[in-house]
């Protein structure tokens, strides 16, 4: 229990984790209750869990729940088992339930025929099952079959990865172009028993048909621990054979299922249910805090009804089966739980482990606060070693417990050492900042690894994973990889001389996109929000970094080409050249840039490639990947337009240190009085068409290089003399994804880019979560996933070399499926 420390021994758990748990999230009210749960105590939540609690009481607050509409959650963990039980109501409405948001494409053609075929195009990385037969889709802004726009959802029969069958269109408009097909979930009514019903008929979810025998033999089983504990007023003694065979017994008299009871597996179970062990307690609670987050969202399917998890398979390693009761007793340890099912001599194993833990993030906290709580490395000889590069961000604060507001921008490993040393001040916990890659094998040489009996891999890149694997492949050192996205997760063991190397768990590339994809042919919003980055380093990062280096020393363009060199100078001299005066000069920026980008550029491009205009013949250009565009015109009353005109003026005011002003309306005002020049065609600018063709570049004009220096050098020397002047001249921004305006301006000129081309446009989140290449994280995963990986440490100290006895695991919260199975 990491809430609790010894300072808490002797008070009440809920009062002495209530401070903890305060300081957690300023924002999240808790309180601590003490007394009984009575039913108008009960009334005022919209969810109930009930952990370590007697079946007298589960029942009674079950069925209350029931009959008031509250959703019920019964988790409990025993030794070396877990149970988990979900009864939402007669009624419990799921909004969403499928994983991820709704897929939506661009169509690119629709057939008339009946049925009629449509043609869409796929996103990089995108599933391969973005739709199955069945799916009702509605589809928005086609231009010629207009007939489709806004009709009610149609079911659709999967063709291929590009295609699916619809209605009859046989009688619509020919298609002309454009349009999006996007998916509709409806919200799904599901129906649960109560607790006292389901207990006699239970819905068990098992991850495969054979693995539910042993989950009716785990079902009974913890009925008959209830029993037993009704009747002698404590759980059984670890390792005491009396007391599990009087469990087995009460096992077969409450069997009331198909086929025969697991009673090998009952009298495992009862043996160590005394035990209590962190990583059990982490899934299990993991998985519980999920289904709490359905029950209150109505995202994702609940768990219907049953969940039993179990890792016995614990009990089999060589010395671990022929454990004493004597070996297990009690030892008044803060270890004792774990000491009841693997016996005292293998816990002073654990306190002399050497583990190195790469990555402090997520996964890394849970694994640390494992360990802790484990008492990994916990004595005299022991060493838990955590490494970690980054520093503390406000964004992990959602799921990287171990931190606090206080910690930003402390460095991650040290302040997660300190946490774990607080947490147990036995653990011998040594911080380090750096990379684990080639450039450092100089500090992790192959001797380093040698030393170590594991590392646990809790890095977030494919490279860094890889990179372990092959090291702890070749220096013979056990490594468990875990990786999460979203509420996935995976872990995977690697034991030398045992298991084969293995790709690093819930590893994907980044991907890179052409250029010309980028700027000129975007039809993902990956494309999209790819541009919106380079606008806003190419606005709001590099020239202003040019023009600070040149008041510095001018000097440093000598070493560039001479081409390079007149491009920093003609950057320089715009920006120069664009010093705003004041916010409106800023506001009139924004607005000329944004009448650039959106429908200038696009005119432009139009003006070279027509929309009927033929490559080669009878193909026309605009087919296949290259979606003709159009220009967008200015809307002041557009919430996206003045958005990205105000997150535009707002950065460039940074840049040059001029003050802001809030005032939305004064902006319209100013807007709307703005005339600019109509668009005039450029002849001889070139557009690239194909990434393998190169920019057409005019021979370096020395003699304009050397004019541009000179304006630029007496420009420099009248800042350099007026004292109102402040250096450096220029603030650099480089976009960093916890700032609002940063992700503001990408999300909105993102989005317009997307309008441009008919692409299906990204909401703030998840604009943010591309450009800032988040990988999607949530807690729950992150604790359950840390939680499997744990309970292949024991097997590794044990140092178990049968490989039927570990297992790797992949975890799929949002539909209830939990895999572990032999690596």
């Amino acid at each position: 229990q990491f809430l609790l420390g010894e300072s808490d021994i002797g008070q009440n758990r809920a009062e002495a984790s209530q401070r903890v748990l305060a300081e957690l999230n300023p924002r999240v009210t808790v309180s601590a209750h003490t007394g009984k749960l009575s039913e108008d105590f009960l009334t005022s939540f919209q969810v109930v869990v009930l952990t370590e609690s007697p079946l007298e009481e589960q029942l009674r607050i079950g069925d209350f729940c029931h009959a008031h509409g509250i959703c019920f959650i019964v988790a409990d963990a025993k030794g070396l088992a877990g149970q988990l039980f979900c009864d939402f109501g007669e009624h419990f409405i799921i909004n969403s339930p499928a994983e991820g948001n709704p897929a939506c494409v661009a169509v690119q053609h629709i057939s008339q025929g009946n049925p009629g075929v449509v043609t869409y195009k796929r996103a990089e990385n995108s599933p391969h099952d973005l739709f199955c037969d069945g799916t009702l889709v509605m589809f928005s802004g086609v231009e010629g079959m207009t007939e489709l726009n806004g009709r009610d959802p149609i079911p659709v029969r999967v063709l291929d990865d590009f295609r699916l069958e619809i209605c009859d269109t046989s009688s619509f408009s020919p298609y002309i172009r454009g349009g999006l097909v996007s998916q509709v979930c409806l919200p799904q009514a599901h129906s649960y028993e109560p607790l006292r019903q389901a207990l006699v008929e239970p819905k068990i979810q098992a991850a495969a048909l054979q693995e539910l025998p042993r989950s009716l033999s785990l079902h009974a089983a913890f009925q008959a621990l209830h029993a037993f504990c009704r009747e002698q007023g404590r759980l059984p003694r670890p390792r005491a054979p009396a007391d599990a065979e009087q469990v087995l017994e009460l096992a077969r008299s409450l069997w009331m299922q198909q086929g025969s009871l697991d009673e090998d597996l009952v009298r495992a179970f009862a043996s160590v249910s005394a035990g209590d062990l962190c990583p059990i307690a982490s899934i299990i609670g993991a998985l519980a805090a999920q289904e709490v987050l359905k029950a209150i969202t109505g995202k994702f399917l609940p768990l219907d009804q049953w969940l039993y998890l179990d890792a016995l398979e614990c009990l089999a390693l060589e010395g671990a089966a022929t454990l004493t009761e004597e070996d297990c007793a009690p030892r008044g340890s803060r270890y004792d739980g774990q000491i009841a099912i693997f016996g005292a001599a293998f816990q002073e194993r654990l306190a002399q482990q050497k583990y190195l833990v790469v990555g402090a993030g997520a996964i890394g906290c849970e694994l640390l606060k494992n360990f802790a709580m484990m008492g990994l490395a916990a004595g005299p000889d022991g060493d838990l070693i955590v490494t970690d590069m980054d520093t503390v961000a406000l964004s992990n604060l959602h799921r990287q417990f171990l931190y606090r507001s206080v910690d930003i921008s402390e460095p991650k490993s040290v302040v997660a050492a300190a946490a774990v040393k607080h947490m147990n001040p036995e653990i011998m916990v040594t911080a380090h900042q750096n990379q684990v890659g080639p450039a450092t094998e100089m500090l992790y040489g192959d001797e380093f690894f040698q030393h170590l009996d594991g590392v646990a891999s809790a890095v977030d890149t494919l490279e860094a994973r890889t990179y372990l694997e092959r090291r702890c492949s070749r220096c013979r050192t056990p490594l468990l990889d875990s990786g999460t996205e979203g509420p996935r997760g995976n872990v995977l063991v690697m034991v030398p001389f045992l298991t084969k190397p293995h790709g690093p768990a819930g590893a994907s590339e980044e991907s890179s996109f052409p250029s010309c994809t980028v700027h000129n042919f975007p039809h993902t919003i990956q494309h999209t929000l790819q541009w919106a980055l380079d606008e806003f380093e190419g606005l709001f990062q590099l020239p202003m970094e040019y023009v600070n280096a040149f008041m510095g020393d001018p000097a440093f363009l000598e070493q560039l080409p001479a081409k390079k060199a007149l491009q920093i100078l003609e950057q320089v001299r715009d920006r120069l050249w664009e010093r705003p005066r004041d916010w409106w000069d800023c506001v009139r920026w924004a607005r000329r840039h944004w009448q650039s980008c959106y429908h200038d550029g696009i005119a432009q491009l139009l003006h070279f490639y027509p929309p009927e205009h033929v490559s080669l013949p009878g193909v026309p250009f605009w087919s296949g990947d290259k979606t003709c565009p159009h220009p967008l015109t200015f809307d002041p009353d557009n919430d996206t337009h003045m958005e990205y005109v105000l997150a535009a003026a707002r950065l460039f005011a940074q840049v040059y240190k001029v003050s802001p002003c809030s005032d939305r309306v004064a902006a319209q005002t100013l807007l709307r009085s703005m005339v600019l020049p109509p668009f005039t065609p450029q002849e001889r600018l070139q557009i690239i068409t194909a990434e393998e063709q190169e920019e057409v570049q005019a021979p370096a004009d020395h003699m304009r290089r050397v004019e541009l220096t000179q304006d630029l050098m007496q420009q420099r020397q009248e800042l350099l003399a007026d004292e109102e002047v402040q250096m450096p001249l220029m603030e650099p921004i480089r976009f960093e994804k916890d700032d609002n305006i940063h992700v503001d301006f990408i999300t909105t000129a993102s989005n317009l880019r997307a309008e441009n081309y008919g692409i299906p446009p990204a909401d703030w989140l998840t604009s943010k979560r591309i450009a800032g290449r988040i990988v999607p994280a949530i807690i729950t995963t992150t604790a359950a996933v840390a939680g499997l990986a744990c309970l292949e440490v024991y097997k590794l100290v044990w140092g178990c070399q049968d490989l039927s006895c570990y297992r790797n695991s992949n975890l799929f919260p949002s539909c209830y499926l939990l895999l572990r199975f032999q690596p």
